[in-house]
């Protein structure tokens, strides 16, 4: 009777014990779930923290390899109602872009050193980046230098606007300080060096850890001449190479293999899948050949442009005017390529 009443005992304390063990398996369920739930809402800037330069490669505070994916506006004197926190989150959670990047002309129509109103498109930098920054983004303020050629030409003026953004954000692990787009026009690597280096202290004084790009000759394409003389002052600079995959094939890329070969960082800032007018036909084929390389490499890019411009490059279509909340028919044949890659 007593063996039984034992055995009967046991089987209670087992039936309980399982029933224990069923209910910490389902909290440990719930809570992984919950956990990984939150792991997915977690922005790009959460996730890597402040970027750094490691051989060819932007990383994070974590150690791990940083793939941008971002996307530029247009020129904020044209097009400034682009800067538009909804459809910055639109880019992030539906395109998977982690980057924005604001262009500022300097001397087109309405430049900031051509006659623009500079305090209203230091202001559209000031709130694009704090969009971004409210987001989780990380966000490239661009000096977009394009028919002035060498960007000596307004180095008061970047001097100034330098130190004034380096200084407002110098908190900000997520902005990153592109100091000359595209140097053209015969502008020499010498020359371009003298500038940086003459920018580069400003904001380093600031912002001592934030990624400046520097633009390379011909319209930011020589990389393999920047390598061969690299800045060697500073750390975390990346070089910039631009490409339309219409017109730049496997010539540039070899001038990019050259630089990585030579463990020069480089940073895609600006492509498009069009010609180089940023108009034209679209070239896919050509445009995947670039992106393989790239993701291969571990070299992030940034397409042109966010704006409805009647051109191949826009991403929205000329008849859509919607600053956020776009459907694939708003969409440009870019548009709709680089959401869905």
């Amino acid at each position: 009777m007593n063996k039984k009443r034992v055995l009967a005992f046991t089987m209670i304390i087992f039936m309980m014990a399982s029933l224990c063990g069923v209910q910490v398996i389902l909290e440990r369920k719930i809570i992984i779930t919950e956990v990984t739930k939150i792991s997915a809402k977690t922005t790009p800037v959460e996730r890597y923290g402040q970027l750094s330069v490691s051989g060819t490669a932007l990383v994070g505070e974590n150690g791990k390899k940083f793939m941008m994916k971002g996307v530029s506006t247009h020129g904020l004197s044209w097009y400034p109602q682009y800067v538009d926190k909804k459809g910055f989150k639109n880019l992030r959670d539906k395109w998977k872009v982690n980057t924005i990047r604001l262009a500022l002309y300097t001397e087109e129509y309405a430049g900031y050193c051509s006659g623009g109103d500079k305090k209203r498109l230091e202001e559209l930098v000031v709130n694009g980046v704090e969009m971004a920054t409210d987001l989780g983004m990380y966000v490239i303020v661009d000096w977009h230098i394009l028919s002035d050629g060498n960007p000596n030409t307004h180095v008061k003026e970047a001097k100034t606007f330098f130190k004034k953004m380096s200084k407002k954000f110098k908190k900000n692990k997520n902005v990153i300080y592109e100091i000359c787009n595209e140097p053209n026009s015969g502008t020499t690597w010498k020359q371009i060096k003298s500038y940086a280096k003459k920018i580069i202290p400003i904001i380093r004084k600031n912002s001592p850890k934030a990624v400046i790009v520097v633009g390379t000759p011909t319209w930011s394409q020589d990389v393999d001449v920047a390598a061969k003389s690299p800045i060697k002052k500073y750390k975390n600079l990346v070089y910039s190479l631009h490409f339309y995959s219409g017109t730049h094939k496997e010539d540039l890329r070899k001038k990019a293999k050259e630089a990585l070969k030579a463990k020069l960082p480089i940073l895609v800032t600006e492509f498009g899948i069009t010609d180089a007018s940023g108009n034209g036909s679209v070239n896919k084929k050509e445009a995947n050949r670039w992106i393989k390389f790239l993701r291969n490499n571990k070299v992030g890019f940034c397409i042109w442009n966010l704006s409805n411009k009647d051109e191949s490059s826009a991403l929205i279509r000329s008849n859509c005017k919607k600053t956020n909340g776009w459907s694939d028919k708003n969409l440009t044949a870019q548009g709709k390529w680089y959401k869905a890659i």
